[in-house]
């Protein structure tokens, strides 16, 4: 099984698994759209994920947005990606700090009993004093 982000389409087969003209790909990468690898050779070689980054763009593109527009909106969706990332990391973090906790037992914390006494005074069990 190989991996999502592994670049094994030449670009005649990418354009076609994406419905577009193979210049429209070299277009896309001029622009910062997409980033094929490269073999040794440097012919471009696509992933199933730019696949999918492709079709995105054809969605954006037959919305109405212009490219500009669709990296900003790429950018984006990638910033959300990797914060969605972060939260499930952070929570599963959470999640075994707070059993761990538990486990170590809950009588390791005494509440402690604090009281504001002013410099200079006897502090009393009725109140302030006069």
């Amino acid at each position: 099984m190989r991996h999502e982000l592994h670049g094994v389409y030449v670009i005649s087969v990418a354009a076609e698994l994406a419905g577009m003209h193979p210049q429209t790909l070299r277009i896309y990468e001029r622009r910062g759209l997409l980033h094929p690898a490269r073999t040794t050779g440097g012919n471009r070689r696509y992933s199933d994920a730019d696949i999918k980054c492709l079709l995105r763009i054809s969605q954006l593109t037959a919305a109405g947005m212009n490219l500009e527009g669709i990296r900003q909106v790429m950018k984006l969706e990638a910033q959300v990606n990797q914060l969605h990332d972060d939260l499930v990391r952070l929570q599963a973090e959470l999640d075994h700090l707070t059993s761990s906790a538990q486990y170590r037992g809950r009588y390791e914390l005494v509440p402690l009993r604090q009281a504001v006494t002013l410099f200079g005074r006897r502090p009393s069990i009725f109140g302030e004093e006069k």
